[in-house]
């Protein structure tokens, strides 16, 4: 009787085993629908594409959206932006896809046109000039800066006539992938504004509505999907819902270092640690992503892995919550070698 009972035990097990192997294997693909694309994968790559054969990789792919660095306002080896758009608007078989430019509106970067010869770097004691140079950046990344984003010098570099939203929209990308909108969340960078009697949450809303509006003065259709920073939400949902189309958050499940190159050991398959406390841990993460699809606003997950297990798990997971996702590694230098499973 004894045996009987472990065997059915065992079978129930396997059975057990199989079945969650199957729901694994079978995660069906979430899609979102930007612009009319129907877009259930995407690729996002951000150095590199000064090299013609790097972005001839990248048009050869059928990725439904592809977010890239413009790359045509850096101070050295600018990208050939026309051979870039014109290769990557649209998948290998012909289909249209989304090309969205990559854009850092919370920190200045010493590395781009926009850095005059008289400005002066933050360090870690002192803030830098212009007076909008706040602090360094706080993982790792080197060359960027926090800003105060709502002054006007900052704010003109991108909005004015002819600036870089103009010049974005004319170069034929669809919108914006917009980086660092945690500025406002930045301790720094929340000091400073206080001295200033700013909210930082308001005017970083306030920003981000410009960009938009920008946008369409050229195309009705400019997109302007948001990385991280998802509590910015809570301040206004109504508004935040109405000028942003989709929202990417980062490290759910696995991070990267900054500053790691393509096949470090530190390039991924991070979890735990500060990265993941309190309203950042993972089911924290998750339960503030999913405020943004009750409000019907597609969520995008970015998670770094150089295991091939871990991604496969976070492919499952991000489905089943009803994002969707892509694992690479964090220099985001090439197409990532975990493609969807």
């Amino acid at each position: 009787m004894i045996i009987k009972i472990r065997v059915i035990f065992v079978i129930a097990l396997l059975i057990s085993f199989i079945l969650a192997c199957n729901k694994e294997k079978n995660t069906p693909y979430t899609s979102a629908t930007l612009n009319g694309v129907e877009v259930s994968t995407f690729m996002y790559q951000i150095q590199h594409l000064d090299d013609n054969t790097e972005i001839d990789e990248l048009a050869a792919t059928d990725y439904d959206m592809l977010i890239v660095e413009p790359g045509f306002n850096f101070t050295e080896s600018p990208y050939d932006i026309n051979y870039l758009v014109d290769n990557l608007k649209t998948k290998s078989n012909g289909d249209n896809r989304i090309l969205l430019a990559y854009i850092d509106i919370g920190q200045a970067e010493d590395y781009r046109t926009y850095w005059e010869d008289d400005w002066v770097a933050p360090t870690v004691n002192a803030s830098g000039s212009p007076d909008f140079l706040v602090t360094i950046d706080p993982d790792g990344w080197s060359g960027n800066y926090p800003v105060a984003y709502w002054d006007t010098l900052w704010q003109n570099i991108w909005l004015k006539d002819g600036g870089l939203i103009d010049q974005i929209t004319a170069y034929g990308f669809d919108g914006v992938y917009l980086d660092w909108v945690e500025a406002y969340d930045d301790d720094l960078v929340r000091e400073y504004a206080n001295t200033k009697g700013k909210n930082t949450e308001s005017e970083m809303m306030s920003f981000i509505s410009g960009i938009k509006e920008k946008g369409k003065d050229s195309n009705a259709n400019f997109l302007v999907v948001a990385q991280n920073a998802p509590y910015l939400l809570d301040a206004n949902p109504a508004l935040y819902a109405s000028i942003i189309d989709a929202i990417a958050t980062e490290d759910t499940w696995f991070y990267g270092e900054g500053d790691s190159e393509w096949d470090d050991p530190e390039a991924g398959d991070i979890k735990g640690g500060e990265r993941h406390e309190a309203d950042y841990s993972t089911k924290n993460r998750i339960i503030q992503s999913e405020k943004y699809l009750d409000l019907g606003i597609p969520v995008f997950t970015v998670d770094y892995c150089l295991s091939s297990r871990n991604a496969k798990s976070v492919y499952r997971k991000s489905r089943k919550y009803g994002f969707i996702p892509l694992v690479t590694q964090v220099s985001l230098s090439a197409i990532t070698d975990t493609p969807p499973f």
